[in-house]
């Protein structure tokens, strides 16, 4: 092979690392080294010397540590044989990136997971050459800056979506309104990535993030936005005005149904609930309007008069009620009262009201108490039969005592007989057992004979 003169690399954008061609130099070989460009020489696979940008010949004087080596006898026409790599340090700032598959968010406003898909465009820049030579390149003789996004695209997608995730938590970001984000987020993520790049030699020169989009189909993505819609009713028209609207909506669902919701409805229940509910909304309603008249144009105004303090407003107390696992509500008392009197709900009906700890009984709430009428009181117990004790005579011996049934059973079981003397409190004296009336009827005892002639 014919000994090179000139040695050189042309400028790519692309190429990140390129060995020149040929390993035979001589003393006096020209060095070009381009702007944006350093060279290396290597022998016996060991990084060498390094030139920046300029053109150098070559002579044991600028390579001290190759001449060590080769030993290079003196001459200008010496020939040896060295490897000599070009290395780019000019930016690359249009490497393109995106997530292969969507990443799985949680949205931190409304607690609710979606699927997301992003992309946008990186710049790197090769700030320590010697480095980025000895950890990534090795022995290939090119290097482009697609090799540097395969082996990089791994670590980014991996660390993205905890970072974007970390960034959407601490700075409360929803995924509905991440896009009038991206900026302070590119800037975050490019700081956390920049360590993974210069553990190589490499600068992470911007990161930025283009587009965060979900699927408008996707039944997570539907949701987010109904519950967004959901805060956006309530901020707008205030909590107390939005349970008034929503109430509307039960109420007419309600109507609608056949169940206990409809007839309740039907029997006049909604009307009340529904004027008291009206009466509150035309109260949060007044107040938002100014009602002062305005003055005569003709007349001279008047001194303003001192505003006369604002009464507090009335509370109206409101109860809930739970049918057949069904909740309705909420009606003011009045129209309680007119549910209790037309035996739609019952003194059993559970119910619930503002500063109750737990559902309960409708007829144990003070309020409605007397509605119900008491239960009738139980009659009391008959009294319990009062046990006769008996004492019998048996061979001579007192025994006993014993009741009722027990007499009965031991006659029959001939333990005793109807000649047994036997006694209980109220006799007078001992007698046969055959005497007592209650015993009489288990004996059939023979006529007595007739007076004999």
């Amino acid at each position: 092979m014919a000994i090179i003169d000139v040695v050189k690399c042309e400028a790519n954008s692309q190429v990140l690392v390129e060995k020149f061609p040929s390993n035979d130099l001589r003393l006096g070989t020209q060095l070009v080294v381009h702007t944006g460009q350093v060279a290396f020489f290597v022998k016996g696979g060991k990084v060498m010397d390094m030139f920046e940008s300029g053109t150098y010949t070559i002579k044991t004087s600028n390579i001290p540590i190759l001449g060590k080596l080769l030993n290079l006898p003196f001459g200008g026409d010496s020939p040896f044989q060295a490897e000599v790599w070009f290395v780019n340090k000019l930016a690359v700032l249009d490497t393109k990136w995106g997530t292969p598959t969507p990443i799985q968010l949680e949205d931190p406003k409304y607690d609710i997971i979606v699927p997301v898909r992003s992309f946008g465009q990186y710049g790197l820049r090769v700030h320590d050459p010697r480095v980025f030579l000895e950890q990534l390149v090795g022995n290939m003789s090119r290097f482009t800056v697609n090799k540097v996004d395969s082996y990089f695209k791994g670590i980014m997608m991996s660390l993205f979506a905890n970072l974007i995730s970390d960034k959407m938590t601490k700075a409360s970001i929803s995924v509905l309104n991440i896009n009038s984000h991206l900026l302070e987020m590119s800037e975050y993520v490019c700081e956390k990535l920049k360590p993974e790049f210069e553990k190589y030699g490499l600068t992470l020169e911007n990161f930025a993030i283009m587009s965060v989009n979900v699927p408008e189909d996707d039944p997570s993505y539907i949701k987010l936005k109904e519950a967004k819609d959901l805060a956006a009713k309530v901020k707008i028209a205030g909590r107390d005005l939005y349970q008034m609207d929503r109430t509307f909506d039960v109420m007419d669902k309600a109507a609608g149904n056949e169940g206990i919701g409809g007839q309740m409805l039907g029997l006049g229940v909604g009307l009340g609930a529904g004027t008291g509910v009206g009466m509150q909304m035309g109260n949060a309603v007044a107040q938002t309007l100014n009602t002062n008249p305005p003055q005569s144009s003709t007349s001279p105004a008047a001194p303003p008069a001192p505003a006369a303090p604002a009464p507090p407003p009335i509370q109206v107390e409101t109860y809930f009620l739970s049918v057949n696992g069904q909740q309705y509500g909420p009606y003011d008392e009045n129209t309680m009262i007119s549910m209790i009197n037309k035996s739609q709900v019952n003194g059993g009906t559970m119910a619930w009201k503002q500063g109750m700890s737990d559902w309960a009984k409708l007829a144990t709430l003070p309020e409605f108490a007397q509605l119900f009428p008491a239960p009738a009181a139980a009659p009391p117990a008959p009294p319990a039969p009062t046990q006769v004790s008996y004492l019998v005579i048996i061979n001579g011996q007192q025994y006993g005592p014993y009741d009722e049934n027990a007499i009965k059973d031991m006659l029959g079981r001939n333990q005793i007989y109807g000649d047994n003397l036997t006694w209980r409190p109220g006799m007078p004296n001992w007698e046969k057992l055959s005497s007592l009336p209650e015993f009489a009827s288990l004996f059939n005892l023979p006529e007595p004979p007739s007076n004999p002639t």
